[in-house]
């Protein structure tokens, strides 16, 4: 590959071509992305076969060897993320990512190579996850495939511990060029400030002008440059995005100077050109110091709110929340639970499903002694695992957010923002087009200053940033609040609700002050103990209920367990078999005259008897009800009978639909039908039972009770005993558009009054410079205040 500085704009994306500019066919391209874009994908041919031995992005000789030491294993496994002997999965930071060719790149290298299996870029962190075939594939080759197509990556296990982050220097590196200058052309023009005469100020004026000119170079073409490549990729792209109207107004800034001192018509505006730019580029520092400072990102994941079983010494097994998880603990995982750590298999039979890691549906059958990973889910029985590291919040969080679990519902704020933006620019050319040739006409010696400081005051930044600060800190206070919101989405459709759905049994109940009296044959002592450890592997409300208040008895590791989901469980061990669950499913006919919620035994296919649950309902239900009622449909779905009927009508509001016997889809349709006639619906449930009813509401959330309730399907975890503070969380997230509302009116304001002062030429650019960054600032400032303000009156 040769270097070709004659080029100034890459051939595919249109970029300005660096010191690093490729050459290939006679073309030229700003980075390897786009060059391989043009190389190996022509005419978006994804179907391509790439020949390393043949192609021009054959592995280098000078790295051939310098990734030898990912084939030890101990790296290996510091470094994937995944590793069930098949599928590995690691992460990389790749510092080259430059541009959107970048990431189409990266993420069709499954094009390149068939071990591949995905690969997902996070332009903003320059990472890449890549799932990969690792019984055909190393993580040596995967490193040498992306270093041959011009991303090496940077691998530092220091940086894996630490969390390192790597940080840009350029804005300071510019801010300091364009401080630099702007204070020494202020200097060069006291004389013209001043009218100072005088022989050696008159002889020595042109060339005092074209020093000004001259410390505006580094200013416009370094300090400046990332204005226009923003503007020039929006309108290639056909996009008038903010940037525009800025680096209109340094261009003509700029130019209007350079032909005063040119044809000896005046001093021009070099001093006004290197403060605005010097001003603005302080703006955007102070922006991402307030943005840091006002993180919101990372501190609300520590307040996950999912529980796990903890066996210890003694063989009590109590819940425990995730993070108070450590190494060498021993942990129960139930059936459909998640796991939530890195853990080695004690015992039982482990039939793993990695869809949620890895996207792939196929279970992966594990022996005592394997590996087990975290984001793997259960699917037959109860297991013992003993846990090899703490668990990891982000992760976890990572996986919840994974894109083939986010439904496709319209962010009416992000919409709204985005139409604002769109024509906002377009608005702000025509007011400055305007008072430009009225100033022509009335003074035309104010007219460039107006010109400009009309494109330097406007900014829709402070509307882009209202939602996005409003709804992210809200996440950060709710958490702390033991209700954790999966996106700010989901915030936003909250806000919208009109009707809230609530689940009966293990929502509006609880597990542990429920009671259950049995009624037929007495069990045997091995029936007993079968029974006890059929429901000690499942999470239904009633199977907890139930194994509770039985006696403890003896652990054992069943032969077969498998849920049916609305029916019931059925186990085996040695020569005999258990089925629990309704009537129905254990092959007796229905007692309708029975309205109590009845738990159904057999064994051998010899029918027992039943248990009778008694409901005990959560403090504060009938004050929630009673707080929703005005403002919402309320709706109980259950699939328990009638037996709770009049005690439900007793407790909740006269309006509420009370509908029993409700089977998992037959709820799922019941929403789906009002969705039809413009429901928007919040569905509150049990994240494993009422999956596919959380997964068709608007907003669904799952109530935890010292329970592993974590489920792609629900867009939040609402511990239990915050239950009765429902309704506040309701109205919170509405107070929050309104937040969003006022800011938007603020901003409005800002713009209106501001534009007032540049049109009537009141306003020098340079203060406008000054300006338009605070607008920015006051707005997160505003929100982040009002937020924290609602979140105090939750507590």
């Amino acid at each position: 590959m040769k270097k070709n500085r004659k080029h100034n704009l890459c051939f595919h994306c249109g970029d300005e071509n660096g010191k690093n500019t490729l050459t290939f066919q006679e073309k030229s391209f700003c980075c390897n992305g786009c060059k391989t874009v043009f190389e190996i994908f022509s005419e978006n041919d994804l179907t391509c076969y790439y020949d390393f031995e043949n192609s021009p992005g054959a592995i280098p000789k000078e790295i051939e060897g310098k990734f030898d030491y990912l084939q030890k294993q101990k790296i290996i496994d510091k470094l994937v993320e995944f590793d069930d002997g098949t599928i590995q999965i690691v992460t990389l930071y790749v510092p080259h990512i430059h541009c959107s060719s970048c990431i189409w790149v990266l993420e069709n290298l499954n094009k390149l190579n068939v071990n591949i299996s995905s690969s997902q870029v996070n332009f903003g962190k320059k990472t890449v996850r890549i799932t990969y075939n690792a019984k055909e594939y190393s993580l040596k080759e995967v490193v040498l495939l992306i270093s041959s197509i011009g991303y090496e990556p940077y691998i530092s296990l220091d940086d894996f511990k630490t969390g390192k982050q790597h940080v840009n220097r350029s804005l300071i590196y510019k801010l300091g060029i364009a401080g630099f200058a702007f204070g020494n052309i202020m200097f060069l023009s006291f004389p013209e400030y001043f009218q100072v005469d005088g022989f050696w100020i008159e002889k020595y004026k042109p060339f005092f002008r074209w020093l000004m000119f001259f410390f505006s170079l580094p200013v416009v073409f370094y300090a400046a440059n990332d204005y226009f490549i923003t503007a020039y990729k929006g309108l290639r792209s056909k996009i008038l995005n903010i940037d525009v109207p800025i680096a209109l107004g340094i261009a003509v800034l700029f130019l209007r100077s350079t032909i005063e001192i040119m044809f000896d018509l005046g001093s021009g505006f070099f001093d006004s050109l290197s403060g605005l730019v010097f001003f603005l580029l302080i703006g955007k520092f102070f922006q991402q110091k307030t943005y840091s400072f006002l993180s919101f990102e990372r501190d609300y994941k520590s307040y996950f709110p999912i529980a796990v079983t903890k066996i210890f010494s003694d063989g009590k097994e109590t819940p425990i929340q995730v993070y108070d998880i450590v190494k060498g603990d021993r942990l129960l995982i139930k059936n459909e639970e998640l796991i939530p750590v890195d853990g080695i298999l004690i015992n039982g039979n482990a039939s793993i499903d990695y869809s949620f890691v890895t996207g792939e549906s196929e279970k992966v059958s594990k022996n005592s002694g394997d590996k087990l990973f975290a984001g793997g889910k259960q699917t037959s029985g109860v297991i013992e695992m003993e846990v090899l590291k703490s668990v990891e919040q982000s992760y976890l969080t990572q996986l919840w957010s994974n894109d083939i679990f986010n439904k496709n519902k319209e962010e009416a704020f992000t919409t709204l923002t985005n139409k604002i933006s769109k024509h906002f620019t377009i608005y702000v050319l025509s007011i400055a087009i305007i008072a430009t040739v009225f100033w022509l006409f009335y003074d035309i010696s104010k007219a460039m200053n107006v010109f400009t400081a009309v494109l330097i005051i406007a900014c829709p930044c402070a509307i882009a940033l209202a939602a996005p600060f409003t709804f992210g800190n809200l996440l950060r206070i709710f958490g702390k609040l033991k209700f954790y919101v999966k996106n700010a989405n989901a915030i936003e459709q909250l806000a919208s609700i009109n009707t809230v759905i609530f689940d009966k049994t293990g929502t509006i109940t609880s597990n542990e002050e429920s009671t259950a009296t049995y009624e037929g044959e007495s069990l045997s002592t091995i029936e007993e103990m079968l029974l006890k450890n059929t429901l000690r592997g499942s999470n239904h409300p009633l199977s907890r209920t139930l194994y509770d208040v039985l006696d403890d008895n003896n652990i054992i590791t069943l032969d077969n367990f498998e849920e049916h989901l609305g029916q019931g469980i059925e186990a085996s061990h040695n020569e005999e078999s258990i089925k629990i669950g309704s009537a129905s499913f254990v092959g007796q006919l229905q007692d309708t005259s029975v309205l109590n919620t009845t738990v159904h035994i057999s064994t051998n296919n010899n029918y027992k008897g039943k248990y009778t649950f008694y409901n005990s309902y959560r403090k504060g239900v009938s004050k929630l009800f009673n707080t929703l009622k005005n403002n919402y449909d309320i709706v109980i779905l259950s699939g328990d009978n009638e037996g709770e009927k009049e005690n439900l009508k007793k407790l909740l509001p006269s309006k509420t639909k009370l509908i029993f016997n409700q089977k998992p889809d037959d709820k799922l349709d019941y929403i789906k039908y009002h969705q039809t006639e413009g429901a928007k619906v919040l569905m509150i449930g049990d994240g494993l039972n009422d999956a596919g009813a959380l997964a068709q509401s608007d907003v669904g959330v799952a109530i935890s009770e010292n329970v592993n309730v974590f489920s792609p399907a629900c867009d939040a975890i609402l511990d239990a005993t915050k239950f009765n503070q429902l309704g506040n969380y309701i109205n919170t997230s509405k107070s929050a558009v309104k937040i969003i509302n006022w800011s938007f009116v603020l901003s409005f304001a800002y713009n209106i009054i501001g534009l007032y002062f540049a049109v009537t030429g009141q306003l020098s650019p340079i203060v406008a410079a000054i300006l338009m960054p605070l607008s920015s600032i006051s707005i997160v400032v505003f929100t982040t205040l009002a937020t924290n303000f609602l979140g105090r009156k939750l507590e």
